[in-house]
């Protein structure tokens, strides 16, 4: 029988860099900085790339090539999170979190020179090469996610932590929206995604989009220099000392840890923010498919707006996570989750609802607005989650609890994708419109905002 993960309890201060006391303020943080930019050119690439696959399985809709592959997309991207999230925390743990993150940039830079193949060899490979190449993607996303979320503690004040999770999921989210919008101006550049009008009775009623994405190499390769970039400011990142040194790779470090285990059911109110969190991301990648669904397929738009649709999102999610955290003011204060619930389940009945244009009550340029309170939300109910496991977890074992979050809220995305295959056989059954995708999606997070409802609590 394998063994667990060995535990070394140590003292606080040694597995600091430096007594906090010492430590620069935030806004003067070199450190922190470095690695707020290393994380936002990170989060640009994993979202040209991933959008442009997106953006390409649902055009297989629009030029009657076949099915939406969004949702094998997704899975795809999704499914290294589950199988490697517990050896990426091991490592976290193991060894300086610093060191993990200049060596999974390291690991972005080849991801990023094998889009360049899988694209310029699109008409030999198809989707398979960029579906091998977005796994590789998640892999390294998998990897980075547990030593950049687990530095934060390690290397700031606990006060400061409501801010600096602001600050980092503002950023993180700034880079969805350029990575986003950039994925839908590129197919509409490089000739993915070229439409040519057609007229019958005077009216435009569709587009013959041109299914050549070979091309796209050249985005790929712009993502190569920037993931080149964000190594180089990894540089900046402060150095960690190793939280558990003398830890142990098991086989059942692939699985849920029993100490993982042992402390969610010590801790239930920690149990139920993580189900909370997996709720949330389940939601939040059935909505980005239904996004880009209603955009391209509903209301007929270029990528380029159907991609600004889901960059507002990012907008609002980035004054979401600002709003979390100056509302927060050194405590986890749950109610702005509960406003953020009930205000992500409001505008998802919103976007639900048809209406006059292309069957749709909003629009492209109504949904604009809704889109961003709905990204706003998003951030509101985000942060407090991530503050209160970050916070609540035992120092030895923040980089433990953080990759099973992480794991969880990717089990949760790999879902998502398997949902919005379902709910898009359902649509097509009956023949309803695209709008009713964030229907099925209200029906998901309205549990949430009616039974989530922990006391807040202070930071010490």
């Amino acid at each position: 029988m394998d063994k667990p993960l060995e535990h070394v309890d140590q003292p606080t201060s040694e597995l600091r860099i430096e007594d906090p006391a010492h430590l620069p303020p935030l806004s003067r943080d070199v450190s922190f900085w470095g690695m707020t930019v290393t994380q936002f050119f990170g989060a640009f690439n994993d979202n040209v790339f991933k959008q442009l696959l997106l953006l390409m399985g649902v055009n297989q809709v629009v030029n009657g090539e076949g099915q939406d592959l969004q949702g094998i997309a997704m899975i795809i991207f999704s499914l290294p999170f589950l199988l490697l999230a517990g050896p990426a925390g091991y490592l976290a743990d193991k060894y300086s979190k610093t060191t993990v993150i200049v060596l999974s940039k390291v690991a972005e830079i080849i991801a990023m020179l094998l889009g360049v193949i899988g694209f310029w060899y699109f008409g030999m490979f198809g989707f398979a090469g960029l579906f091998v190449v977005l796994f590789l993607m998640g892999a390294q996303s998998t990897f980075f996610g547990p030593a950049k979320y687990g530095i934060l503690p390690e290397t700031l004040h606990e006060p400061d932590l409501p801010k600096a999770n602001g600050i980092f999921l503002m950023t993180t989210f700034l880079a969805i929206i350029f990575g986003t919008v950039a994925a839908g101006v590129l197919r509409d550049q490089l000739g993915g995604a070229s439409t040519v009008a057609t007229e019958a009775a005077g009216d435009v009623v569709g587009a013959i989009r041109d299914s050549s994405n070979s091309n796209l190499w050249v985005g790929s390769a712009i993502c190569v220099v920037i993931a080149v970039v964000g190594t180089l400011t990894s540089l900046l990142v402060r150095k960690t000392k190793p939280a558990k040194p003398h830890a142990q790779l098991t086989i059942g470090a692939c699985t849920v840890p029993p100490s993982a285990i042992r402390l969610f059911r010590a801790q239930p109110a920690m149990l139920k923010a993580l189900l909370a969190s997996c709720v949330f991301w389940l939601c939040a990648g059935v909505v980005q498919q239904s996004v880009n669904s209603l955009g391209v397929v509903q209301l007929e738009l270029s990528d380029t707006q159907t991609s600004i649709m889901n960059g507002l999102i990012g907008v609002g999610i980035a004054l979401g996570c600002m709003i979390a955290g100056l509302m927060s003011k050194n405590r986890i204060d749950f109610r702005i989750v509960q406003i953020g619930a009930w205000g992500i389940s409001g505008s998802l009945a919103l976007l639900a609802l048809p209406g006059p244009f292309h069957g749709h009550l909003l629009g492209f340029w109504g949904s604009l607005p809704v889109l961003i309170v709905l990204g706003a939300c998003t951030g509101m109910f985000s942060v407090p989650i991530q503050v209160y496991l970050q916070a609540k977890a035992p120092l030895s074992q923040k980089g433990e609890v953080i990759a099973e979050m992480s794991r969880a809220n990717w089990v949760a995305i790999l879902l998502s994708g398997v949902l919005y295959g379902l709910f898009d056989k359902i649509l097509i059954n009956f023949d309803w419109p695209r709008c009713y995708l964030f229907a099925f999606t209200v029906l998901i997070m309205l549990p949430v905002a009616i039974f989530y409802h922990p006391p807040s609590e202070d930071l010490e």
